[in-house]
């Protein structure tokens, strides 16, 4: 029972101090940043190895100038998008859809519609947490659920459900995702669900090995898995950073109703998608996570 007190007291120490953050204007913010990325990327050296050895693969025909360039870049955006994050718990409707824009949303109001939940899948790129502000510009019938893996820390997993939360998303836990899919389907509920496939599955989940920016990668094939055997259509949202502090997702469909798509097809489209995405800018993948740490068996 104290465990929990103490979780909880936490959690809303935490909550105090970023929403006193969150209430500050995004010049503030941005100055904040700046001053967070040189602790974190010159004093802490933050992950600063992985980061280097991700980026060297990825690019093995880049200089070290280069590499460095794009390094140096992914830090300060990677502060942005905490700084941004955090300002979600105090972000108006109006300000969000002014700084994260949509294009092509009629195709999964059209989906949703026609009696059909849609998955729509992206990766660790940009701001995929404004990505929940998608809700905004869809039709009241679409509602909207995410798919999350949940924190180690219970007081960050907390604050960040509360954040993908803010602007009407519903959460659901990624062991609970078929489940709660099934659910929805048979009680005739539609609903367009993100999806964040490109994180590294553990090494007893079921794993499709593909080449991903030059490097032989496990893909997690979940969200392929749901959409084949429920029948759900799927998108990818292709996300540009404009400049600092605003976004556009533009939709691009993977498979169509009807389509007759192996879970592996799905997968495979999606993982090409996200490949022309971060090559397009490097700089705003998520490169601090240890994407690459198992090895292909043979």
């Amino acid at each position: 029972m104290a465990g929990k007190s103490k979780k909880g007291l936490t959690y809303y120490l935490l909550y105090g101090v970023l929403y006193l953050h969150a209430l500050l204007p995004f010049r503030l913010l941005y100055m904040l940043s700046d001053l967070l990325y040189g602790i974190i990327y010159h004093l802490a050296r933050y992950r600063k190895a992985t980061v280097r050895k991700n980026l060297k693969n990825a690019f093995p025909d880049k200089s070290k100038e280069e590499i460095i360039k794009i390094e140096k870049a992914f830090y300060h955006h990677l502060c942005d998008y905490f700084v941004e994050s955090v300002k979600t718990l105090h972000m108006s409707n109006r300000e969000a859809s002014e700084r994260m824009k949509f294009l092509h949303t009629e195709i999964l109001d059209t989906w949703v519609a026609e009696g059909h939940s849609c998955l729509l899948c992206l990766g660790h790129y940009a701001n995929w947490e404004w990505v929940t502000s998608i809700g905004l510009h869809l039709q009241k019938e679409t509602a909207l659920g995410l798919i999350y893996k949940r924190l180690h820390a219970d007081a960050f997993d907390q604050l960040f459900l509360k954040i993908r939360h803010h602007f009407g998303a519903t959460p659901i836990e990624m062991k609970r995702a078929f489940r709660r899919m099934i659910s929805y389907q048979q009680e005739g509920n539609f609903m367009t669900v993100g999806f964040l496939a490109d994180q590294r599955p553990s090494r007893n989940q079921d794993q499709y090995w593909t080449t991903f920016l030059n490097q032989d990668t496990p893909v997690q094939t979940g969200m392929g898995k749901i959409a084949a055997h429920l029948g759900l259509p799927v998108a990818y949202l292709d996300i540009t950073k404009v400049k600092r502090g605003y976004y556009v997702g533009k939709i691009e469909i993977l498979s169509s109703p009807g389509d007759q798509d192996t879970p592996i097809d799905i997968t495979e489209r999606y993982i090409r998608k996200l490949e022309e995405t971060v090559l397009r800018e490097p700089a705003y993948y998520l490169w601090s996570h240890n994407r690459w740490k198992f090895k292909r068996k043979g």
